[in-house]
């Protein structure tokens, strides 16, 4: 099985085809094609390969499937003694994206 660790979002995520991923928000249309180019580490038939900081030869393709806004939680400000309170929500924008393939390409050395 192959699998890769991206960054996308500040974060890292461990990939592998046909996987549906919830990250940060994309500026692509629903339905577009996604290219993730910082690939930290690429795993197939049990050899590693790992960047420094990132491989340029392996190209992870993936399908923009929704936008979508995460859970609403609550953020609280309280002051003590003052009778301040402040209680707001929040929403984070999240896409969901789908893997389609993991590849490695041959690149020559010139």
């Amino acid at each position: 099985m192959d699998y890769a660790v991206i960054e996308t979002g500040g974060k890292q995520y461990k990939v592998t085809t046909g996987q549906t991923l919830d990250i940060e928000k994309l500026p692509v249309e629903k339905d577009g094609n996604v290219l993730f180019d910082k690939v930290l580490l690429y795993v197939s038939e049990g050899k590693a390969e790992i960047g420094t900081p990132y491989l340029s030869d392996i190209a992870i393709k993936a399908k923009m499937v929704d936008q979508i806004k995460d859970e609403k939680i609550r953020v609280a400000k309280f002051k003590a003694k003052s009778r301040y309170r402040k209680v707001m929500g929040h929403r984070q924008l999240i896409s969901k994206v789908q893997i389609e393939s993991i590849k490695k390409e041959n690149k020559k050395k010139e």
